[in-house]
């Protein structure tokens, strides 16, 4: 007891109680590929969860502010979406009078939501540098558990203010700000988790399918949340709130939070292949000596290379994505498309499709990535066939509903693929890199480094939307394109690193000649 070297106690104290359960049940103990399976599918359905409750604000403004961009005024139908829980008579003279939830139903009732959605992002992007510096030095299952229950508490809290009737401002600004902070242990837990589990080799592509629960989560809250706002906007925020609450729960009991934590062997085909020049990690993802118990600092994470250079990309990357998130349905319902304008409703099932071509390109990136062996050169790529994507969606999406939906896809492809990878496969690589000497406890940080300077951005974009767009939609998508460069421009120097190790690997090795001087020795 108290000697150096005497990490099994530990291991076997943090074995989640549901697995216990499983292998007394079984007898025997569960294999290597059902605990990846497992930890795929749960941290899938923990983050789908996450974004299903930040989404669901977004869906409720149209009941707290009918005048917001989330209603449309010129539909004969969005006032029956937003008020059908009230009395017909009643509904339809909230809607007249463009009464809502005070105090967001006055003139600057619209300002006030998106000053609740700024102040979720930021507290959101600074909480994201906390969460991963805490996540390396605690068990990763037990703070994402707390993240998920907080998470779904201060979600119920917002949708309590209906029926406590609660019209204080404040309340609600102090919620979202709570929520945001809770919101940011996610991220970085789950990438650190997956990233124990699965080696660099198979990491871009099983990250790319696995990053689908962002968009499904999306989707999942918008539907979720829309198919329960007539029976009050309350619960458009509960029932979610009480969903990643459960989902939590499940996440405690049964997550194994690495190999070494449920005390079984890395597979060989997990091991990352035997090192060859220029490659940054040449380690086993986990390593079982104490000394790498040391979790790595939030400057020695900084300092790894490629960090800065990502998560300054990943700033003008998620700029542009979240600008998207927030605003496309807005968009869609003040452009005429063949000429007529779609109702709310319809303009925010038309947006999915932009989450659809998110999904396609995160696979798609994530595959090649690992093909070419090269994360800098796939990211930036796609980084700059956004630009040409956005530009044509702008000058031609309006021409018919057909080309707006493939015109769509494409542009979520490429938008949301570099953001993909990069907050995946690309923050696990950096978290086992090979400066890191083995040391795994640098997965968290590394990832909440990386979004938590990508979430800044996320924040910056809408906002300055908001002010573009009153005057021009055109420069909101000049602003979005410019982004775009800049976040592949960010990468030259990785990109360049990249090229030349695949210039130097693709040259004949010769035999080394004999020199004079060496004859002579």
């Amino acid at each position: 007891m108290g000697s150096t070297g005497e990490p099994a106690p530990e291991v076997k104290y943090s074995k989640p109680l549901g697995i216990r359960f499983i292998e007394h049940i079984k007898r025997s103990s569960i294999s290597y590929k059902t605990h990846q399976i497992l930890v795929l599918v749960i941290t899938f359905f923990a983050y789908l969860t996450y974004h299903a409750t930040r989404k669901t604000t977004s869906v409720v403004k149209s009941a707290l502010d009918p005048q917001s961009p989330d209603v449309d005024l010129l539909s004969p139908f969005s006032w029956r979406r937003a008020y059908a829980h009230k009395p017909l008579e009643k509904a339809r003279n909230s809607w007249v009078l463009g009464a809502g939830w005070e105090p967001f139903n006055g003139s600057d009732g619209t300002a006030l939501l998106g000053e609740l959605d700024v102040a979720f992002l930021f507290v959101y992007a600074i909480g994201m540098y906390f969460s991963g510096h805490v996540g390396d030095r605690m068990d990763l299952r037990v703070f994402l558990t707390i993240g998920m229950v907080g998470t779904g508490l201060f979600t119920a809290l917002f949708g309590v203010g209906y029926w406590a009737n609660i019209h204080f401002f404040y309340y609600y600004l102090i919620v979202q700000m709570l929520a945001g902070l809770f919101q940011s242990t996610g991220w970085p837990s789950v990438v650190a988790v997956v990233g124990n589990w699965f080696g660099k080799r198979k990491r871009g592509l099983i990250m790319g399918i696995w990053n689908a629960h962002t968009s499904l989560g999306n989707i999942t809250g918008s539907v979720v949340a829309s198919m329960l706002l007539k029976y009050g906007w309350g619960w458009s925020l509960v029932v979610p709130g009480l969903g990643i609450t459960f989902v939590g729960l499940v996440l405690f009991l049964f997550l194994p939070v690495s190999p070494e934590t449920v005390g079984v062997s890395i597979d060989e085909d997990e091991v990352l292949s035997p090192k060859k020049e220029g490659d940054e990690t040449t380690v086993p993802l986990l390593s079982t000596k104490s000394d790498d118990r040391d979790a790595v600092g939030f400057l020695q994470a900084w300092r790894i290379p490629g960090v800065a250079s990502f998560s300054l990309c990943l700033f003008f990357a998620k700029l542009v994505a979240y600008t998207f998130l927030y605003w496309l349905p807005f968009y869609i319902s003040h452009t005429a498309i063949e000429g007529r304008y779609l109702s709310s409703e319809e303009s925010g099932n038309l947006s999915t499709m932009f989450d659809v071509g998110g999904v396609i390109g995160g696979i798609l990136a994530g595959h090649i990535s690992d093909r070419l062996d090269a994360r800098a050169i796939t990211a930036a790529s796609f980084m700059y066939c956004a630009i040409p994507a956005l530009f044509f969606y702008r000058s031609y999406g309006h021409i018919s509903m057909t080309i707006n939906v493939i015109l769509m896809v494409i542009t979520g492809m490429f938008v949301n693929a570099p953001y993909a990878l990069i907050t995946t496969a690309v923050s696990a690589d950096l978290g086992t890199h090979s400066s890191l000497k083995g040391n795994s406890r640098a997965l968290a940080t590394v990832t909440a480094i990386i979004d938590g300077t990508g979430s800044i951005g996320a924040a910056v974009g809408p906002l300055l939307t908001g002010y573009i767009s009153a005057n021009s939609w055109s420069a909101v998508f000049t602003m979005l394109m410019g982004s775009a460069l800049i976040a592949g421009l960010l990468l030259t120097r990785l990109v360049m690193a990249e090229v030349a190790s695949k210039i130097q690997g693709a040259r004949p090795q010769e035999l080394p000649r004999s020199t004079p001087s060496e004859l002579d020795v």
